[in-house]
């Protein structure tokens, strides 16, 4: 092998052996070190090895940020395992909102980065022991999966949402349990043919055919008020229409709604028409409707609560 030759495998060697090294000098340098003297090598080495000794600084400062950075994590984790022990405090969504964060814009323009936009949601919940609160930080629950009147689970202390509760209804509502599938059949009711038709065109077509209904443009009836004397089949065509939707059926009964204090029978109302809506399609049978149908009086106390349910009742059908 010729000395050009074992001086060229020599130069290979090196570049493969310290990379580092060869990235920092440049291949005319390494054509032209033949013809650089003693001095100018010896300064071109206490400058690379000054250049080393600084990348070494920097990849120990980097090795310190990275300890520090995993310290902060592991002390984060551990607060955020400790607030999210139960109990917590119970809390309602009241509005989702997306801020732009525009104090993190004004302080990174004033030091010359460059800041891409980017919105913020941000949430105001109420607390059982009713307090209003703003929350800049929504908490562990994504915000997105959260809207208004949404029961949710606070911290006790900073009011972040930290999960998301069921929706509760009043206790007399989930006694009454919605039926999923009614069995009975149009069949099974006699000699009301005329009101059967009248009831599939009045509740079973705008279910089966809305589509239609909304093609042509036609506004379906909010509900049906069926009167009769007891056991003429109100309450069984009514079962048939929500076998003949394959929708739920939810049956109120009118005296329950009658309250001794003001709004209770509306609560309750309210608390129905809500679990109707979770599980719909739902057909809602209200019987003895004459327990809260009464005219209005102005003995205030007396009717109060009957006239409320009236009217959420009124208000809830032509909605």
């Amino acid at each position: 092998m010729s000395k050009e030759g074992a001086a060229a495998g020599g130069s290979r060697k090196r570049e493969g052996g310290n990379a580092t090294q060869a990235s920092m000098v440049s291949n005319e340098e390494l054509a032209n070190i033949e013809t650089l003297t003693n001095a100018q090598l010896r300064t071109r080495a206490t400058q690379l090895q000054r250049e080393i000794q600084q990348l070494k600084n920097e990849e120990l400062s980097r090795m310190n940020e990275l300890l520090r950075l995993k310290k902060e994590v592991a002390e984060d984790r551990k607060r955020v395992k400790d607030n999210n022990k139960l109990p917590y405090l119970v809390a309602s969504i009241s509005e989702i909102l997306d801020l732009d964060d525009n104090e993190d814009e004004m302080e990174e323009l004033d030091v010359g980065r460059k800041k891409s936009k980017r919105k913020q949601q941000s949430a105001i919940v109420k607390t059982s022991n009713r307090h209003t609160v703003f929350l800049p930080v929504v908490g562990l629950v994504d915000a997105n999966k959260l809207g208004p009147q949404d029961l949710v689970g606070v911290n006790k202390d900073t009011y972040l949402v930290l999960d998301t509760l069921p929706p509760e209804y009043d206790s007399r509502v989930k006694a009454m349990e919605i039926e999923e599938k009614p069995k009975e059949k149009y069949t099974d009711v006699g000699g009301l043919d005329k009101q059967i038709n009248e009831m599939i065109e009045a509740v079973v077509l705008p279910i089966t055919e809305k589509e239609k209904f909304a093609r042509i443009g036609i506004k379906p009836p909010k509900g049906v008020l069926l009167y009769g004397s007891p056991g003429t089949g109100k309450t069984m065509l009514a079962r048939a229409c929500a076998a003949a939707t394959d929708a739920c059926f939810l049956r109120l009964a009118g005296p329950q709604l009658v309250q001794m204090y003001i709004g209770e029978g509306a609560r309750i109302l309210r608390d129905a028409f809500a679990l109707a809506k979770k599980n719909a399609p739902t057909i809602i049978f209200i019987d003895e409707l004459d327990a809260i149908g009464s005219r209005r009086s102005d003995e205030g106390g007396k009717h109060g609560s009957r006239e409320v349910a009236t009217n959420y009742v009124g208000t809830s059908l032509t909605a």
